[in-house]
């Protein structure tokens, strides 16, 4: 068994945390096995969505903490292996980001801490009733810095501040009004719903989405004026496509465009 296994469907792959004693936690072997499927599905340009669920009764519970203590030998060692372990965690997350292919998390139970982090650097999440979701390592002294980072670039600031300083856990109405989460269905619907919406993305031209999803992330950080520069770039480039020129005649000539790609 696997502790991270992948199956793909057309042009989704489907990546589901397969550690369901352990709460899906984010351990080191987990980790890892999300970076090796990321580098993997950097190149992969069969698969068009990706999807990440948690198996058993919750998406995820964070960083394994008993691994954490364990890594906490003596006050150097303890340094050296906390800071390779919140790189290792900040690359799987950022990695997210920087795949071409659309990313969404398909959410129940329980998504906390690192999980919680998850959660906000996927493109996009689907959430079954009930779930929650907490930055909640302030209840044990330790506060979320690093799942901050992906929190507060999802949901308000003040809110952010409130589940980052209290713990308290946001229930999946609230996550979707505070734009965490971009739908909440009931459990039985989770499966179809994020279908539903990996198929829909799936279906447009694959090289159109990879270079909006980038230019996505890559104004956000930038000026407006410099956004308007570099987004008229991407336009052009765009523009300039044999698909695109095709998309457009097909829909002028009221037909379905016979892409390449």
């Amino acid at each position: 068994m696997d502790l991270l296994e992948r199956h793909d469907t057309d042009a989704i792959a489907n990546l589901t945390l397969n550690a369901p004693e352990r709460l899906n936690a984010l351990s080191d072997d987990m980790l890892a096995a999300l970076q090796a499927q990321i580098e993997a599905l950097q190149s992969d340009q069969s698969i068009r969505v990706v999807t990440i669920e948690g198996a058993g009764k919750v998406f995820c519970a964070g960083h394994d903490l008993k691994e954490m203590q364990q890594g906490r030998q003596s006050e150097d060692k303890g340094r050296a292996y906390f800071a390779d372990l919140f790189a290792r965690c900040s690359k799987v997350m950022t990695g997210l980001q920087h795949l071409p292919q659309p990313v969404i998390a398909k959410v129940h139970g329980i998504a906390t801490a690192a999980g919680c982090q998850l959660v906000a650097s996927c493109d996009m999440a689907v959430a079954a009733e009930g779930t929650k979701f907490g930055v909640n390592g302030v209840n044990i002294g330790l506060f979320c810095s690093t799942p901050m980072v992906a929190l507060t670039r999802n949901i308000p600031a003040k809110q952010a501040f409130e589940m980052l300083t209290t713990g308290r856990f946001v229930e999946a109405e609230e996550a979707l009004r505070l734009g965490l989460v971009n739908r909440v269905v009931p459990h039985d619907m989770l499966d179809t719903a994020t279908e539903e919406l990996a198929q829909r993305v799936a279906g447009k031209l694959g090289s159109a989405v990879r270079i909006g999803k980038e230019a996505f992330y890559e104004q956000a950080v930038m000026s407006v004026d410099d956004a308007y520069a570099y987004a008229a770039d991407v336009m052009v480039e765009n523009m300039l496509w044999r698909d695109t020129d095709e998309g457009i005649s097909a829909f002028l000539e009221k037909r379905s465009p016979a892409w390449t790609q």
